[in-house]
């Protein structure tokens, strides 16, 4: 099949042959018809495999007949900055040579330039939910004729805590609409969601779920954590990749990993949440022109990260949901191109590592030969020692002389004094214990024992009457 099979318009044949492409990935295939016919659609399908296009170029198609700018007519809602920026440069690609406006919209950064664009007319607007309800709020965004509504990346968008974000975005929108939800994965809770804002959707799902792509080569090293940031120097200073991007969990360990690699000469930078708008941007332009050989990335500043020919993708923590190992190693070997994905898996994440063999349904190559291999396994592994059986009394810890201090005989004379009145048993070595009971060693009181001090001092103070108890 190619791009003519599909009935697009010359334009529209013109742009994506400036582009270069040549046939329709499988999922533009399916999706490309039955959007332009107007149907609500479910795009389901591994990362890379060209869902942006799937989307954009029919609703470029549709839209061109009519290019008022007034009101927005078509909708995509994105859960990164990134991403938002990577879909609204295709926009611009493959509606090069249509009359139509495209923007995007996003937090981070102020507003100033966003409601200009706005005010000028936009046919197509990319947005993030929060910017969205924002502008939405001060009136600077009129959403009531809009045409196409789509929800990328829908899972993690509900990953990130945008679902009433989402929400508040689609109780503005017009029930008459087609609406369309793309994902790299489709857990049930998206199927919910679908259920509730697409009307008799048609499915698209060109690989199963989670399926990871067979041009990526995978292997894991069984490394301790503490020789992590070694195996990952080692790895960078023999391999000759021009590209590498580097996984980790989270926003510190991210910045912790650019710091050791530029430390070690190996050229690196950081991109999560916490780092500003214009860093994020400038981190990722490094990246894609060559500047930096190394980004270190979070799963969700990941979204939208598009390079062409990403040799390798290194997992240094493997991630506690399958779902996600597979979209991380997506980033490379996309469009049937080959790549590399590695994985660092230490004592703790082996748990993690059977997770993800269950999911894609085979097992990840173990590379033995390395110079830091996992020194911590099973039977190395410290245990608290069991309980000693029932009926043995566990032995009191012993006092050193240093730590206990002997009573003296005037303070205990005082004492007993003092505890004759509350009605209370005399303390041992007064004349009214030892003839009833057996003798018994003298207590040596600790120092910090509080009774002791605590009660002489309130009896050589003056005050000989008992104590009131707390009720």
């Amino acid at each position: 099949m190619t791009f003519q099979d599909l009935h697009l318009q010359p334009a529209l044949l013109r742009a994506v042959g400036a582009i270069g492409y040549t046939q329709p990935t499988p999922i533009q295939a399916a999706a490309i018809g039955p959007i332009l016919r107007g149907k609500d659609l479910i795009g389901c399908a591994q990362t890379g495999t060209g869902k942006t296009a799937a989307f954009a170029i029919p609703i470029l198609q549709r839209l061109r007949t009519n290019p008022k700018h007034f009101p927005i007519r078509a909708l995509v809602l994105t859960p990164t900055r990134e991403l938002a920026l990577q879909i609204q440069e295709n926009f611009t690609q493959y509606g090069q040579f249509l009359p139509l406006r495209s923007t995007v919209i996003f937090g981070g950064v102020g507003q100033g330039p966003q409601v200009q664009a706005l005010a000028q007319g936009v046919d197509i607007l990319v947005a993030t939910p929060g910017r969205l309800n924002d502008l939405c709020n001060q009136g600077h965004i009129d959403l009531s004729g809009l045409e196409i509504f789509v929800l990328d990346e829908a899972d993690r968008m509900l990953d990130m805590g945008f679902i009433h974000d989402v929400r508040k975005v689609i109780a503005r929108l017009p029930q008459k609409r087609q609406t369309l939800l793309f994902s790299a994965t489709m857990p049930k809770e998206i199927a919910e969601l679908a259920k509730s804002i697409l009307r008799n959707p048609i499915r698209v799902e060109v690989t199963p779920q989670s399926s990871t792509v067979e041009a990526i080569r995978q292997q894991v090293y069984k490394v301790d954590k503490g020789n992590k940031k070694l195996l990952l120097t080692h790895l960078l200073r023999t391999r000759n990749d021009p590209s590498v991007l580097v996984f980790t969990n989270t926003k510190h360990g991210a910045n912790r990993v650019a710091e050791m690699l530029t430390k070690s000469g190996i050229p690196a930078m950081a991109i999560h949440g916490n780092k500003s708008q214009s860093a994020r941007v400038t981190a990722l332009e490094n990246f894609k022109s060559g500047a930096i050989r190394v980004l270190v990335a979070t799963d969700i500043a990941a979204r939208g990260i598009d390079v062409n020919d990403l040799a390798c993708v290194i997992n240094y923590e493997l991630p506690n949901v399958p779902e996600t190992y597979v979209h991380r190693i997506g980033r490379t070997g996309r469009a049937g191109r080959s790549g590399i994905a590695i994985s660092f898996c230490n004592y703790d994440e082996l748990a993690y590592l059977r997770d993800i063999e269950r999911l894609i349904g085979k097992a990840v190559p173990v590379v033995e030969e390395h110079p830091w291999p996992m020194e911590i396994s099973k039977t190395q592994a410290t245990k608290t020692p069991p309980p000693k059986a029932s009926g043995t009394k566990p032995q009191a810890p012993k006092i050193s002389e240093r730590q206990v201090t002997p009573v003296l005989p005037a303070a205990k004379a005082e004492l007993a004094v003092f505890l004759a009145g509350t009605g209370k048993p005399n303390p041992v070595g007064t004349k009214e214990n030892t003839a009833s009971q057996p003798p018994k060693t003298v207590r040596r009181a600790l120092r910090s024992d509080p009774w002791v001090p605590g009660r002489v001092v309130a009896f050589a103070d003056g005050r000989h009457r008992n104590r009131k108890t707390p009720k």
